[in-house]
């Protein structure tokens, strides 16, 4: 699940109209059979001793790490000027990158099941535990950093961040918290037709504070509770506007690609890629790119893997690239890594959960769905949305996940079904309480205020 890369005749081609931009979309639309499922996870690694943050460089380090897994498990390395940045599948597949604080991130194959994905996510946490135990660095799987300053917090050496971090100071106040301390699990998956990405780009939006709230884990910054269930959803309500939220235009008659397209060409820029550099181009329009009119680069015209990559730096609730990317969920433990797909996949893989998702938010405005996703990262399954809990709701879409997992009949392991992944979830409506809940009732409890205890007691 991927663009076009600098090298293929699509990613070099010149983009002289906005048809092209559109029809960029249109090779993303693939036949049912062919629909497939993506996971992408982040986690903070942690010296084991001192808990601190891992630098890049050094013995113990984010470098060491990367060659390490290069050198056992077979990872192609991917360099920018000296530094080892991130690992690639040398079959084409998964990649592991860096976020800009150092978290860790597998971006998983497109992958047939929930189980196969799961699996995806198993094989590559016991690959990093392998590596990570020799050089004493442990992964926490949470929503946000629970105790690291953003001072202490490492710099990783890509160039794309030291053009990004410079404009989000300009456009909100926690965009470095976004870069720097906060960590998802996301899910891409795919649609069959312009109308089938529409439905499923509304349902997913409307019902992305859901997920949040299920996924809630991140209410500890700086150590100690930060007023927050999830703190990671939060820091995007004032990062920047232009380019994240709702996307309420989405549910308006005529939403198509060209209407995304229409979108994206008038979020700012960040930059452009020109022979192996970063060419700084922030704030600028891609628009005036199409028309030749950027400053940094005069005269000349975007290739498809400028929009491809331009497309990257859009951050929506739901981002639509050639497949759909749910970006509301906190990362977490094992458990919920899995349980995101499996959330995702029965609510739009099947077109009967679909439909029954689309008659539940379908009367909801626009003003209500801007409630909720500003209620969620605060209050979690108390937040309520036209007279019901999101509790009530996540209980109405967990059973159509669940019926929609069950009519793909797709068994594992010892015959366990799809729809297994789908009990940690069910655990949380029952109880009430999501994962953020619990971790605040053992910062007071067990615990007795000692947030360290959350990378002994959560680490993978």
């Amino acid at each position: 699940m991927s663009g076009p890369t600098p090298e293929t005749a699509e990613g070099k081609a010149i983009i002289e109209s906005k048809a092209q931009l559109v029809a960029y979309f249109d090779k993303g639309l693939k036949p049912r059979s062919a629909w497939r499922i993506g996971t992408e996870h982040e986690k903070f690694p942690f010296l084991t001793d001192t808990l601190e943050p891992v630098p890049y460089f050094g013995p113990r380090s984010i470098q060491a790490l990367l060659e390490g897994l290069k050198a056992r498990f077979g990872w192609d390395g991917v360099y920018e000027g000296e530094n080892i940045i991130a690992l690639s599948d040398p079959r084409g597949m998964a990649n592991i990158s860096l976020e800009p604080g150092g978290q860790f991130e597998l971006s998983g194959a497109p992958l047939a099941s929930v189980h196969d994905t799961c699996a995806e996510v198993n094989e590559h946490l016991q690959q990093v535990r392998e590596v990570g135990d020799q050089l004493g660095i442990g992964f926490l799987g949470l929503g946000a950093s629970p105790v690291w300053t953003r001072g202490q917090t490492p710099v990783m050496p890509k160039g794309r961040y030291g053009i990004m971090a410079p404009y989000m100071d300009k456009v909100g106040k926690l965009g470095r918290d976004m870069m720097f301390r906060t960590c998802t699990v996301q899910v891409n998956l795919d649609f069959a037709s312009e109308a089938d990405m529409v439905q499923k780009l509304r349902v997913s939006l409307a019902l992305q504070p859901i997920a949040t709230a299920l996924f809630a884990n991140s209410p500890f910054l700086e150590g100690k509770p930060n007023g927050f269930l999830s703190f990671r959803s939060h820091v995007w309500t004032d990062t920047d506007n232009a380019r994240a939220g709702m996307l309420p235009f989405a549910f308006e008659d005529g939403m198509s690609f060209e209407r995304y397209v229409d979108y994206a060409l008038d979020v700012p820029m960040y930059f452009v890629m020109r022979n192996g550099a970063f060419v700084n181009t922030a704030g600028e329009s891609f628009r005036k790119f199409l028309d030749g009119k950027l400053p940094q680069l005069p005269g000349e015209k975007p290739v498809m893997k400028d929009w491809a990559d331009h497309l990257t730096t859009i951050f929506p609730e739901v981002r639509l690239k050639r497949y759909l990317e749910m970006r509301g969920a906190d990362s977490g433990p094992w458990r919920r890594l899995c349980a995101l797909p499996a959330l995702w996949t029965g609510l739009l893989y099947s077109q009967a959960s679909l439909d029954g998702a689309w008659d539940l938010v379908k009367g909801w405005s626009a003003e209500e769905r801007q409630a909720l996703r500003d209620a969620v990262p605060r209050e979690g399954l108390k937040a309520r949305i036209a007279g019901r809990s999101v509790r009530d709701v996540a209980a109405e879409i967990l059973v159509l996940a669940r019926t929609g997992l069950s009519s793909r009949g797709i068994l594992g392991c010892k015959g366990k079904p799809e729809t297994s992944f789908l009990d940690v979830l069910d655990e949380t409506v029952t109880s009430g309480k999501t994962a953020a809940d619990n971790l605040l009732d053992l910062y007071h409890g067990a615990w007795k205020g000692d947030i360290s205890r959350v990378f002994r007691d959560f680490s993978y």
